[in-house]
């Protein structure tokens, strides 16, 4: 017995864990996956590029059958950092031939904190109006204004590198020092800034210490020393997870308690008290069941981590699923997209090059919240990117040659290429939603998910009008050569590729069109907590973390507040 169980130990488990802990509570967290340790054996990022067996590259073993079809084309699936993916055919998913869904994992204690691009990115006022405004989706019961506090409070903890850059779009908070652009960047941001008054370019928010706190160095943190091996893990404690900072934040507690290697099959329900009373685990390896008792729940599993306990978290009260009076449970599924990838030259560099690798990119934020100029869709999109020159774009490990060769290569400068992503807002459709399979379970005997998640007509109408929007910014920002790919529409786009799902468990005011209050507490079951992404209303254009963050850190901060008013 516990007063609460956190499930998950990922971004929002480990600051769930780490609110309740520090408040004196006795706290459970469940990770479905096995233990690993900080600066542990994992962690590959004090190996040189010569040191990793493959010259990085992922042995072919990995892509029989398809293992590993799920993040095969990610940039970071690499010899050094599949230890922290999961294998697709031992986790198998289900979706429509027509639309796949790709869903990435990491099933170790930290989750994908461990290899989270570290954008942190407060939302906007008009972020959370859009559903009210538009009529997409369920309005929000949240404002930014209820938010502000408790992102100065996370960002505070985690240690966001930033610039402070007074757009009302994207809010500045508590940063430490910003990484700086480069030169061909700064260049492309001062052109953009005198011909715009929308469109800047920024550096962007990376919770990557550069200054750190007495609180941050106290956990065993230290300064990010600019190698961009962030996702092999951080010996230095530089980046912000769930391993360097929230768990042992909530262990010298000594009120945390970690269970690995355990799977959660279900939320348990007294239908007399109308409570929840705790989990049923599965042992991952000997796949026998245990049960877990507490006072509170949260569920940090994942956004279709979550889905899938709730769904199958059924009752006498919840025939189909915990919480899901309204049939909304698995529903409003949304990520991030693409579709657009652009680059072109930023000439008059030739003779510059940089030292180190910052561990972030540049950004231009949405700056289409209020649409015009005949624009016939809602929302935005924003822009992720970044400049290197011929220096900089590849250690010497990927240089063809030998000795001298390679030192003439690695010594070459110029010309700067500027290149940059699309990040469009998906809309809040119900008709995009995840089930349970109405057959196929598991090797634990858990019903898989069923995902049918797919970009419709106001996301293609939104890419046609980057791919227009992103050759006029480079142009103004003064780039020549620009080179844009515009995705047809017969190229199917990724749901999940962004790696930034939500929605499933949305928040809303209404109980009949809504799973979560304003406090991410299920209306149905008041002792359940929802905080990773299934809570989400909408998606926005920004990376999600941070806002994932802080709502988690308000929400134990009610439950706290309500567990010891005898209430929950």
């Amino acid at each position: 017995m516990y007063d609460v169980i956190v499930v998950g130990s990922g971004i929002t488990g480990g600051w769930a864990a780490k609110e309740f802990c520090e408040k004196g509570f006795k706290t459970l967290v469940i990770e479905r996956g096995r233990h690993i340790d900080h600066r542990g054996a994992e962690y590959t990022d004090m190996q040189a590029p010569w040191q990793i067996e493959n010259r990085n590259k992922v042995p072919e073993l990995f892509d029989e059958e398809g293992r590993y079809a799920m993040i095969e084309r990610k940039g970071y699936f690499k010899n050094a950092t599949k230890q922290f993916f999961i294998d697709d055919k031992e986790h198998p998913i289900s979706y429509p031939k027509e639309s796949p869904f790709k869903w990435i994992r990491g099933y170790q204690l930290g989750g994908r904190s461990l290899t989270w691009g570290r954008q942190s990115l407060r939302w906007g006022v008009k972020d959370f109006q859009a559903n009210a405004k538009d009529g997409n989706g369920v309005p929000w019961p949240i404002g930014y204004e209820d938010l502000a506090p408790w992102y100065d409070y996370v960002e505070s903890f985690i240690g966001v590198s930033a610039n402070k850059d007074g757009l009302d779009t994207l809010p500045d908070g508590v940063f430490q020092k910003p990484w700086e652009m480069s030169c061909a960047e700064k260049f492309i941001s001062e052109n953009l800034k005198k011909a715009y008054s929308d469109r800047r370019l920024i550096i962007g928010r990376s919770a990557n210490l550069t200054e750190p706190t007495k609180e941050q160095i106290e956990l065993g943190r230290g300064q990010c020393q600019a190698r961009a091996y962030c996702n092999r893990g951080c010996t230095f404690g530089g980046y912000f997870s769930s391993l360097s900072a929230t768990l042992p934040a909530a262990e010298r507690t000594g009120n945390l308690t970690v269970v690995t290697d355990s799977i959660v099959e279900s939320v348990n329900y007294d239908d007399k008290l109308g409570k929840a009373t705790g989990v049923t685990v599965i042992d991952a390896h000997t796949k026998e069941k245990r049960q877990y008792r507490a006072k509170v729940i949260f569920l940090c599993a994942s956004a279709l981590g979550t889905v899938q306990i709730l769904l199958n978290s059924t009752s006498k009260s919840f025939p189909n699923g915990i919480a899901n009076s309204s049939g909304v449970v698995g529903h409003y599924i949304m990520d991030h997209f693409s579709g657009v990838l652009a680059n072109a030259e930023v000439p008059g560099f030739d003779d510059k090059f940089s030292i180190g690798r910052r561990p972030i990119a540049t950004y231009i934020p949405n700056y289409r919240h209020e649409q015009k100029d005949g624009v016939d869709f809602v929302r935005g999109f924003g822009f992720q990117g970044t400049a290197q020159n011929r220096s900089n774009t590849g250690t010497t490990a990927k240089k063809v040659g030998i000795g001298a060769a390679v030192k003439e290569q690695s010594n070459q400068t110029g010309p700067w290429r500027f290149r940059a992503i699309m990040y469009g807002e998906m809309l809040p459709n119900y008709d995009n939603h995840a089930r349970l399979h109405s057959t196929d379970k598991d090797q634990w005997g858990i019903p898989i998910l069923h995902i049918d998640a797919r970009i419709r007509d106001n996301e293609r109408k939104m890419i046609k009008q980057a791919a227009k929007d992103i050759k006029e910014i480079l142009t103004v920002g003064g780039c020549v050569d620009i080179q844009v790919n515009e995705f047809p529409e017969s190229k199917p786009i990724f749901v999940g590729d962004r790696v930034h799902e939500m929605g499933g468990a949305c928040m809303g005011e209404d109980p009949k069109s809504s799973v979560l209050n304003k406090w991410a507490q299920s209306h149905d079951v008041k002792n359940l907590f929802v905080t990773d992404g299934a809570c989400m209303s909408s998606c926005a254009t920004q990376n999600p973390s941070l806002t994932y963050m802080a709502i988690t850190a308000r929400a134990a901060d009610y439950a706290a507040k309500q567990m010891k008013q005898g209430k929950l």
